[in-house]
């Protein structure tokens, strides 16, 4: 438990609850910090993975808790910008995929470990993976900083990643029937 890679993989854990806090202050200053810490949130995504295998640190616990960092801080994410009005109406629908692909796979990915069976992550699913969290930072900076179009990108960008997330969601299904 005690590796940096596991650590990384913590402090995305952590940083859920004050993200979540930020956005009740609701301040151009908080959603810039709480876009900021969501950033940092994606790069330790990145990092304890490059870390866990580069120090030969992959472990059990960081197998189980990466992808459970990973669900936990985007639903808490697309909840909050919700739930304060940053995505409505048609923009749930990308949500609302991602986080039912979220599950899919999960479930798949757990149903098929039990037949020792591995359901690796692909190229397009990294793909989707980083545009969806550049379009939630974007979001969640929103018009906070107007000197860029941070919220027309960032609802470009989530919908690209609802689109990969059904391209992306279909493929993993599609290979997991093979062995059901």
């Amino acid at each position: 438990m005690k590796n940096i890679a596991n650590i990384l993989t913590l402090i995305r854990i952590a940083l859920i609850p004050v993200l979540i806090g930020l956005f009740y202050i609701e301040a151009p200053f908080s959603f810039i910090t709480a876009s900021i810490l969501f950033l940092i949130a994606c790069l330790t995504d990145y990092f304890d993975g490059v870390v866990a295998r580069a120090t030969q640190q992959e472990s059990d616990v960081g197998r189980f808790l990466d992808p459970l960092a990973d669900k936990l801080i985007i639903a808490a994410a697309l909840i909050m910008l919700a739930g304060f009005n940053r995505i409505n109406g048609l923009t749930l629908i990308p949500a609302v995929i991602i986080l039912c692909r979220e599950i899919l796979v999960s479930g798949l990915r757990e149903h098929l470990s039990t037949l020792n069976i591995s359901l690796p992550v692909t190229r397009l699913s990294k793909w989707k993976t980083t545009v969806q969290m550049f379009g939630i930072g974007f979001l969640i900076v929103g018009d906070a900083l107007p000197v860029f179009p941070f919220e027309t990108v960032g609802l470009y960008c989530f919908w690209l990643a609802g689109i990969l997330t059904l391209i992306t969601g279909y493929d993993y299904l599609r290979k997991s029937l093979k062995h059901m």
